[in-house]
């Protein structure tokens, strides 16, 4: 079977990694974390005649959700975002954005949970639960893509001193629920923070220092 059509923007003043996730056959995408770059998103769907099936927020953090208003808009797409940051955003947190009241009453329209299965035509995305970030933050597998939002950077792992974080509950995600996967797994991650944009699990085994020096 053909593997998923990937793309990226790199959008926002954190320079979020926006993508673009879509079944070639089928012609079903998703969009991954909205943080900006909505008209050239626009323009890529319209290009390949893609229907948006899901709007997938990775965790609640306002640098990864910065256009999902616009974006909810224009593109028609239900949200979906795993049901404990879905409570954090709720209950609010201090932002490097200041003022997040607007974000907290964002309409989710699927809660997610671990193990959930979300499809694209034939293709599956399968949602790991990676929390330490934040509460609810996910990882998204679709075959051998891995795409991790702030869980995992390509040779780093995301700050876990915000409300919510925890640097043991971010090790443990990612001992148990990343390092089982295949060494070939090409990880994308939610910031182009490394060397290069995408990595691979085998990789990051390798040269990641937290996965070397606390987990292996």
């Amino acid at each position: 079977m053909e593997g998923p059509m990937i793309n990226y923007f790199i959008a926002g003043p954190f320079e979020v990694m926006t993508y673009l996730v879509a079944d070639p056959i089928s012609k079903e995408a998703a969009i991954i974390d909205p943080a900006g770059r909505l008209s050239d998103m626009k323009r890529l769907v319209e290009e390949r005649e893609l229907l948006v099936r899901y709007i997938i927020l990775t965790h609640c953090h306002v640098d990864h959700l910065l256009a999902l208003k616009e974006y909810k808009e224009v593109l028609r797409a239900p949200v979906a975002m795993h049901e404990s940051d879905i409570q954090l955003l709720k209950e609010g947190y201090d932002s490097l954005f200041g003022d997040i009241t607007q974000f907290e009453s964002i309409g989710v329209d699927l809660p997610l949970k671990d193990g959930d299965i979300l499809s694209l035509g034939n293709m599956e995305m399968k949602v790991l639960h990676t929390p330490g970030h934040t509460p609810g933050s996910i990882c998204i597998l679709i075959d051998r893509n891995l795409f991790t939002g702030d869980t995992l950077f390509v040779g780093a792992v995301g700050r876990t001193d915000l409300k919510g974080g925890s640097f043991d509950t971010l090790l443990k995600s990612i001992g148990e629920r990343l390092l089982p996967l295949p060494d070939d797994t090409v990880i994308w991650p939610g910031h182009d923070y490394g060397d290069t944009p995408t990595s691979t699990l085998a990789r990051e085994k390798r040269e990641n220092p937290y996965i070397t020096d606390f987990l292996l």
